[in-house]
């Protein structure tokens, strides 16, 4: 029964009978919706992504009987316009889930060139490579857009699709040790515009090295990509390459050994083999005689003591005879364990005016190292080894007082990795240039010390503001410089100090690329600065008035501005120099490579007259430490000049049998980390309160321990400490505390390279033999890292296979562990040349595969701008236009609800537009009311003092007859009365005056509720 009543509900029956005729609305709006629909996809206007939903318009056949069939109470043509309301709006409904997108036909063709400069690519075919972009561009339709990618093992986007190609010369700097195609044919897709036609073309010589191309390949087709390859081709018919270089597994001092080189050819030949022991070459080059294959040759060595040995192997040949050199050099290195030594590194460049001056920072901890019965070697910063195994005959390293601009990149990250791989020791002792102030804020060392140099606003009040001015180098990979040696710069800065980047666009012009902002947000700026496009300022006085501006308007107490440039961009004016000096505002000149290689005066008078520096290096490897030189300007507050006697804070065995701390003359600031050991520190300050200043702390870092000593151990801050009669002894107890602890382990590894991969073998020579779960931790080039599991093959030896990610040196760690008993072997390899040097012929094939399966084309040097740009059709693209939609419904919506719901009195407005026709008959029948109204009040009031109860019931009657006079509208100047039957009971007529058609509807619906009360009285 309910389900009856519903379906009555949803499908009423008809008031009145259907015909065909009533269902005309309803065919002409499905007839015109449907053209409409399809006129709008054929004419490409819209398209619509889910036509399946267009089904849903049959719902207006139930809209439209609901609307005929339903009991709205609406007139004819109130009800046509409510159902032609609700069909639009379904129409609308239906378009929305058919997903309508608007169509857009684009005949613009943009193309990437992805270029490859691995090393298997000579310079000459890369610069062809680049004749040949030129050429195409320039030839290429006015509307056509062109971009450049240039890869090896990783890609970057030189520059992005657009009309212009404003290229100068290669800025992107990639590794070429490998070729990855995978990756490049990904980024240049990216790189393409979804509404253009899309084209790739490929100048490479088909090898891969790393990743797989046919993961790419199907995504490329389904993408209507096309990739058109430009095959670079070579062959070698004369190569000589050295393969291996073999030394002992386990040596003893005092015995004669020899190393075996293994040699390739590809023809018989003759040449020198030269063999090299850290440099110095070991007895005479050996004339040897080879032939097609491999051959093996073995050298004797000996030695004499305990150290690290690095051993080179060269094959030298006749010119002609050999197309590659890269690959006639390989490496390998000895460790002969013995007595541990204290590594001391100083300044290279100390400040003093003479020698004795020079090295007052370092001899007094020297000497005392001497005294506490420990060898130790002084090295400056320059002569600092670039390799962590070098470091293995180091029980401790130790910092004095020297800048993190004297060291480069490499050697900050042998340090890293000796301490966490291989229990290296390691101090920093403090200075004007250590900690923040000499530039090791964000570095590798921060991480390995016990403090770091972010200080809080209790500590520093005072802040710096740096502006750094790029503008593009015309050297190889200058811009890319300059986004490297940018975000160094930002690293040295203190988290609250400000700094902002200002470039020249292409595009926009003088910009700021960032705007002045917190060095601690500088994980916010490195995406901007790696995406920077950096074009060629015309003036220097734009950007550097931008940039005053900034610095300006901060609040900071030191303001500096960093502008490098090749010198071509117009001087600014003296007045706005002028402007710098009076907001003591200093600016530094970086002269690189300007054009016809002379100095640039404009750039050394711009930084004397702001009291800044010049530089004009003639190596771009020189820039880093240049820009950490002049960020660490703004880092002088956290040198603190006052003496202070510091506090014990833990007890540590450094302090055994010391009773009191001799007072030091100065400090940097730090902060201790979490989880160190403060031993020392500087008592409290009352504006700082609850802040720790530490002066000594150690903490656990990997396999070693690292201290920070904030103060210095010199006649300097230190001269106390100098003279204290407890000196020797501190330092011997702090020596003991973060050197190595020699742990005689029973694990033996060594490794054999092939190739791209190499084999990693661990021996146990424990006493009793037991099964051991090995893995091993490879660290090598690119900051890669790799855990491997290695797999018993014999009783006692464990071994794996691990493939390699390109030139440079590996340091391998292997724990084996069985039960209680833990073990440790370190070890590692040298990877001399790239695997590309390996290739000796091109590999056209891939690259025919790779034109087949995406449809593109291999391009001939000749006429290749006609097939790249004149294989054209135009592209259809589209967007949704949800949210249009979307607004039309809103707006029927309410106009529905108003056709329904709202009544309009049709006379009342078309009597505000006849303006003032009916005012003589509207005023004399107010008249007419007013006066009756005035003789009823007179009547009444006459008659207050007498009343008459049987006269009551005639004024009444009289008064309605009066009121029914009135109610009828007579013509003026005459009355009907017709005094009311007492004993019929018939409703009074309607008015006599005008006919039903000039009635209002309010008129209208009265008479009708007259006539309603009226039958109903009649029933009763």
């Amino acid at each position: 029964m309910k389900i009856k009543e519903l379906y009555r509900q949803l499908v009423p029956r008809p008031r009145t009978p259907v015909t065909w005729l009533r269902a005309i609305p309803l065919v002409f709006f499905l007839v015109l919706y449907a053209g409409l629909c399809i006129g709008l996809e054929q004419t490409g206007v819209l398209l619509f992504a889910r036509p399946w939903a267009f089904c849903l318009i049959l719902f207006s056949v139930w809209v439209w009987w609901l609307s005929i069939a339903g009991y709205g109470g609406l007139s004819k043509g109130r009800a046509l316009a409510a159902l032609i309301s609700r069909l639009l709006m379904l129409g609308l409904f239906v378009m929305l889930i058919a997903e309508p997108r608007s169509v857009r036909v684009r005949d613009v063709i943009s193309v990437v060139y992805a270029v490859d400069l691995s090393d298997s690519i000579g310079e000459s075919s890369v610069e062809s490579a680049l004749e040949f972009v030129m050429k195409t561009v320039t030839e290429k339709p006015q509307t056509d857009e062109a971009g450049l990618v240039v890869f090896g093992r990783n890609s970057a986007v030189e520059l992005p699709p657009r009309v212009s190609f404003p290229y100068e010369a290669l800025n992107s700097r990639i590794d070429r040790d490998a070729t990855n195609l995978q990756q490049t044919l990904s980024l240049a897709a990216a790189m393409l515009p979804e509404e253009n036609r899309g084209r790739i073309v490929l100048i490479s010589d088909g090898t891969e090295t790393e990743g797989s191309i046919s993961q790419v390949l199907d995504e490329l087709k389904s993408r209507d990509i096309a990739v058109d390859v430009l095959p670079l081709q070579y062959e070698y018919d004369k190569e000589i390459w050295l393969e291996n270089l073999e030394l002992p597994r386990f040596v003893k001092l005092g015995e004669n050994y020899e190393a075996a080189i293994v040699l390739s050819s590809l023809k018989p030949g003759k040449g020198k083999l030269v063999l090299r022991e850290n440099g110095k070459m070991v007895g005479n080059p050996k004339e040897v005689t080879f032939k097609a294959g491999k051959n093996r040759y073995v050298i004797p060595i000996y030695l004499k003591s305990p150290g690290y040995y690095e051993y080179s192997a060269t094959i030298e040949t006749d010119r002609g005879e050999d197309h590659l050199t890269e690959n006639n050099t390989v490496l390998n290195y000895l460790y002969v364990e013995g007595e541990g030594k204290v590594l001391l590194v100083t300044d290279p460049n100390p400040s003093g005016d003479n020698e004795a001056d020079k090295k007052k920072d370092w001899l007094s901890l020297e000497k005392a190292i001497r005294e506490g019965e420990r060898n130790v070697e002084t090295v400056s910063a320059y002569e600092f080894p670039s390799d962590s195994l070098s470091l293995m005959p180091y029980d401790a390293i130790v910092f004095v007082n020297v800048p993190a601009d004297a060291f480069n990149v490499i050697q900050l990250k042998a340090v890293h990795d000796a301490v966490f791989n291989q229990g290296i020791g390691f101090m920093m002792v403090g200075g004007d240039n250590s900690f923040g102030p000499g530039g090791y804020h964000r570095t590798v060392i921060e991480d390995a010390l016990p403090v770091t140099m972010d200080i809080t606003k209790k500590k520093v009040l005072p802040k710096g503001a740096l502006a750094i001015i790029l503008h593009t180098c015309e050297f190889p990979e200058g811009n890319t410089w300059g986004k490297r040696i940018t975000k160094q710069a930002i690293k040295v800065l203190g988290a609250q100090d400000e700094v902002g980047v200002l470039v020249y666009d292409f595009m926009d012009g003088e910009k700021w690329l960032f705007k002045l902002m917190p060095a601690g947000d500088y994980e916010k700026m490195v995406p901007k600065i790696n995406g920077a496009q950096i074009g060629d300022m015309p003036s220097f006085a734009n950007t550097m008035q931008l940039g005053l501006n900034g610095l300006i308007n901060s609040d900071a107490s030191t303001k500096h501005m960093i502008i490098i440039s090749d010198g071509d961009p117009q001087p600014p004016t003296p007045q706005l120099l002028g402007q710098f000096v009076k907001n003591k505002v200093s600016v530094s000149m970086v002269a690189i490579f300007p054009h016809g290689g002379q100095d640039i005066s404009s750039m050394r008078g711009i930084a004397g007259a702001t009291g800044g520096r010049y530089y004009f290096p003639s190596d771009p490897n020189q820039l880093p430490s240049i820009f950490i030189k002049e960020s660490k300007t703004l880092k002088r507050s956290m040198i603190q000049n006052e003496t202070i006697t510091p506090e014990v804070g833990l007890i540590s065995p450094v302090l055994k049998g010391i009773d009191a701390i001799p007072a030091l003359h100065g400090y940097v600031l730090a902060t201790i980390k979490p989880r160190a050991e403060g031993v020392l520190n500087a008592p409290e300050k009352k504006e700082a309160e609850g802040e720790i200043d530490p002066i000594l702390s150690f903490w656990r870092y990997g396999l070693g321990t690292t201290a920070a000593f904030t103060s210095d151990l010199s006649p300097n801050w230190g001269a106390d400490w100098v003279n204290w009669d407890h000196y020797q002894a501190f330092i011997k107890q702090l020596m003991i505390k973060i050197s190595r602890v020699q742990k005689h382990d029973h694990l033996k590894m060594w490794s054999h390279t092939s190739g791209n991969k190499t084999t990693i073998m661990v021996e146990d020579f424990h006493p009793e033999e037991s099964f051991l779960n090995v893995a091993a931790r490879i660290s090598g080039p690119h900051d890669r890292q790799e855990t491997v599991v290695l797999k018993q093959v014999s009783p006692r030896r464990y071994q794996a296979t691990v493939p390699l990610w390109g030139k440079g040196r590996y340091q391998v760690m292997a724990v084996g562990k069985s039960g209680d008993r833990e073990d440790h072997a370190n070890g590692g390899f040298i990877v001399p040349y790239s695997p590309e040097f390996l290739r000796f012929r091109s590999n056209p094939i891939v690259l025919e595969q790779i034109a087949a399966r995406t449809g593109g084309q291999q391009l001939p040097l000749e006429n290749a701008s006609e097939i790249i740009y004149g294989r054209r059709a135009p592209k259809m693209s589209s967007n949704p236009i949800f949210d249009w939609f979307l607004i039309a419904l809103a707006i029927l919506v309410p106009l529905d609800v108003g056709i329904r719901r709202i009544q309009l009195d049709w006379y009342i407005i078309k009597g505000w537009f006849e303006f003032g026709k009916d005012d003589k008959k509207s005023t004399a029948t107010m008249g007419a009311l007013l006066q009756r109204k005035q003789n009823v009040t007179e009547e009444l009031d006459s008659r207050k003092g007498q009343p008459d109860p049987l006269n009551q019931q005639s004024t009444i009657a009289k008064l309605q007859e009066q009121r029914q006079q009135t109610t009828r509208s007579p013509k003026p100047g005459k009355t009907e009365t017709k005094p009311p039957d007492k004993h019929t009971k018939e409703p009074p007529k309607p008015p006599a005056g005008g006919s039903e058609g000039n009635q209002s509807t309010t008129g209208r619906l009265l008479d009708l509720k007259r006539r309603r009360n009226s039958d109903d009285d009649k029933d009763k």
